[in-house]
């Protein structure tokens, strides 16, 4: 199988390069993309003898090019669409971090490629395009533990006797810390995940709930679930991954390790599954279930009424949360104002029914001024 990498120097990318060394006669790289981690793409490149690269601008590329003066060297979101489609790609894994990811699934859609999706934003703020450019029934593999989850419960069962989809949440590292003092935490404490190691957006996320809420419409998306019946749950071991609730009261979960290599392994490799085993302990295993609280998780609610309210919102919420997390991680605001941030940007933006990519990106656009005018006034006040 011939295999493009999008977001090859990131915690998937890397992870996913892993499991292609496991089995060197199954794959073949034909494609990387990366950011700015120029040297680490390049060291990547020659490991697996890929020509064809993307990264994130013309200076990167310019970088690349000389360290690589044979490769076939793309950059931008363009350059990344363009890797989503080579001819002779069989698999695109979209590791991607942000909006800009939305181009290449699109891209590897349109094509006909099968794609293993792991940028949520793809579905966030793009959902009814990614849907509606879809080839066959399972070109879209999901990445995202929850999802590949409930993909895979579902697939043995009649989606008429479904009743709830549950998405279980660990509740990051301040599940037990009072609300009242959340604005005093660092980032360095955010990004000390319980159970989990991820890039460090979708951990200060975590921390937040807003990539639970993020989750939720992606669910909405690719199950065609109603809002009402996609649930979220406290689960702090993070051993089930999602819940399917029966009609007739029955549950259905899936248990694993918290280990992104399972749902990585099983999007490569699908309809296959291979090993070597994760191991998982059932005994002395004891799991707990909780309620969300609201108090202590409102970017949750904020961006998941975004989502129910569809059109250009959850642009917008992504948007703004790509650039209040940035500025949180740079110490330009405090851990609770990301969530107020999300708010206040959402609150004065002019909702706008979603028409085509320009839209998502004008929204897209909008947001980020919005969301650095408000930090802005943390550093000038008044």
């Amino acid at each position: 199988m011939k295999v493009v990498i999008l977001g090859s120097t990131g915690s998937i990318g890397l992870q996913a390069l892993e499991e292609i060394r496991r089995y060197p006669e199954r794959f073949e790289v034909v494609g990387l993309g990366a950011g700015k981690n120029v040297e680490l793409l390049a060291r990547q490149a020659q490991e697996f003898g890929v020509l064809d690269l993307a990264v994130a601008g013309p200076e990167e590329a310019a970088r690349l090019q000389k360290i690589l003066p044979n490769a076939r060297v793309r950059y931008g979101p363009e350059g990344l669409a363009g890797l989503a489609s080579l001819p002779e790609a069989d698999l695109v894994l979209n590791a991607v971090v942000g909006a800009v990811g939305l181009f290449p699934t699109l891209s590897a859609l349109r094509a006909g490629k099968r794609l293993a999706l792991a940028n949520k934003e793809s579905l966030v703020i793009g959902g009814e395009l990614v849907m509606a450019a879809r080839r066959f029934p399972d070109q879209i593999i999901p990445v995202d533990s929850e999802h590949a989850a409930l993909w895979q419960l579902l697939s043995g069962v009649n989606r008429k006797e479904v009743e709830r989809l549950w998405i279980t949440a660990s509740g990051g590292p301040f599940r037990e810390r009072p609300p009242a003092e959340l604005a005093q935490v660092t980032p360095k404490e955010a990004l000390n995940h319980p159970t989990w190691r991820m890039g460090p957006r979708i951990t200060v996320d975590s921390a937040t709930l807003v990539n639970k809420a993020f989750e939720v419409i992606e669910a909405h998306h690719l199950f065609g679930m109603p809002w009402e019946k996609i649930g979220v749950v406290l689960h702090p071991e993070s051993v089930v991954h999602a819940l399917v609730e029966m009609g007739d009261g029955s549950f259905l979960a899936q248990l694993a390790a918290p280990d992104m290599r399972l749902p990585i392994r099983a999007a490569l490799t699908y309809p296959e599954r291979l090993g070597p085993a994760i191991p998982l302990r059932l005994t002395p295993l004891v799991l707990h279930f909780q309620e969300l609280p609201r108090e202590r998780y409102p970017g949750f609610w904020t961006v998941l009424s975004a989502g129910k309210e569809g059109g250009t919102a959850p642009a917008v919420a992504n948007a703004a949360d790509e650039v209040l997390v940035q500025a949180f991680l740079a110490g330009k605001i405090p851990f609770t104002a990301i969530s107020e941030g999300i708010a206040h940007v959402l609150s004065g933006h002019k909702n706008c029914p979603v028409e085509g990519l320009d839209s998502i990106l004008e929204a897209d656009a909008w947001a980020r001024a919005a969301a650095q005018r408000f930090v802005a006034r943390y550093a000038h006040p008044g």
